[in-house]
């Protein structure tokens, strides 16, 4: 029964690095006031500002039950703005606020500080990046 020892799955390792990321990020995302889920949010957002709340959560393979309280305490803080679409009052756009945009300029440096603790080859972790979007997109 090789295939269920832990060592032989293939997304315990996923797992794992995905949580170990997570803490590594933990004292940044501080800084900001957010939490790691939230900090995706605003990452999408400082990419393209105003976006329906479903286009967010397809963007980040969440559901929309997941992503309102997300936004909800964005909303809370300041960060972003929840309004309704003139046309259809079921569909809810996000916006950032001027804090939301002022954010980007400080999480700006969150990569390159995360990247100084991860003693690996810049290539290496390009090509891993490669690899983990190929295989997002089979997967989806």
């Amino acid at each position: 029964m090789e295939q269920l020892k832990l060592k032989n799955q293939l997304c315990f390792p996923f797992y794992s690095v995905s949580r170990l990321i997570t803490r590594k990020y933990q004292p940044y995302l501080d800084e900001l006031g957010v939490t790691y889920p939230q900090y995706l949010v605003l990452l999408v957002l400082w990419e393209t500002d105003r976006q329906p709340v479903n286009q967010i959560a397809q963007t980040l393979f969440l559901n929309t039950n997941t992503i309102t309280p997300l936004l909800k305490r964005l909303e809370g803080q300041g960060i972003v703005l929840r309004d309704k679409s003139p046309e259809d009052e079921r569909k809810v756009f996000i916006a950032l606020t001027e804090k939301g945009k002022l954010m980007k300029e400080q999480a700006a440096q969150i990569p390159f500080r995360l990247m100084e603790g991860m003693p690996l080859p810049e290539e290496d972790l390009i090509a891993l990046r490669r690899l983990l979007h190929q295989m997002i997109d089979i997967l989806k």
